[in-house]
Formats: structure tokens, sequence, C-alpha cells
């Protein structure tokens, strides 16, 4: 029997010194903070999650889903592919939001995934 070589898929991983994007969330009085690590290319290759005034089982989720976000990236994972997964879906916090381009969500995940898109997947207006 022929032994099967398996290859691993190829991680590139971010400069030690990169630019990065933060972003100030709230929903439903739940306020979190999203800071997108940034190849040069000015696409996102890591997420971290930062929830206010929540317990440490809602802050390990959203470390575990930021490390599964930026593991995912790093091995080439389209965004959209990640957007189309884990939009919509729903689970407390859900609601009203501050942000005008996302006035309500079904929950912090739909949420996150909505503003990766609207800022990474969009194209801008000319004027804007």
């Amino acid at each position: 029997m022929e032994r099967q070589v398996i290859m691993s898929p190829e991680r590139k991983k971010l400069n030690s010194t990169r630019k990065s994007i933060t972003h100030r969330f709230c929903i439903n009085n739940h306020e979190g903070y999203l800071t997108v690590g940034l190849y040069e290319d000015g696409s996102p290759g890591e997420l971290f999650i930062t929830m206010s005034k929540e317990g440490s089982t809602v802050g390990g989720l959203m470390d575990g889903i930021g490390i599964l976000v930026s593991l995912s990236l790093q091995h080439n994972t389209p965004l959209k592919t990640l957007v189309n997964k884990f939009k919509q879906t729903r689970f407390e916090p859900l609601g009203t939001t501050e942000n005008p381009d996302i006035r309500e969500v079904s929950s912090v995940l739909d949420y996150i995934f909505r503003w990766l898109e609207l800022t990474f997947l969009t194209e801008k207006k000319e004027n804007d």
C-alpha cells in the first residue's frame, strides 16, 4: 500500500509591525471593540474582539472567535466566505446599534461580520 503525503496549508503571517483599525461598537448597551491587523496591501489578517463589562465566558468566546478568524484569514480563507457564514447568526445580545450603517443586528457575530463586510468588501463610493 502506497503512503499518502498530506500537505498542510501554508500560513501567511503578518509582519511584526503592521497597521490596524480599531472600531468601537455598542449593541443594546453592550460595548465592544474590534481591532483588525492589516497586511501591507490593506487586507485584514487578524481580528481581536474585546467586550467591555462582560464576564469571562463571553470574553473567552470572543477571544476564541478572533483567533479562529485570524487563522482562517492567514490560511487564505476568503473574508467573503467567513462573512457569508457568520452574518445573520442569532443570539443575545441583539438589537439596535449606534452605527448608522448597521442599525439592527441579530447578534455580536452578526455585527462583527457585517462591519467587516462594509469595511473590507464593499467598494466605497467616489464621493465618500
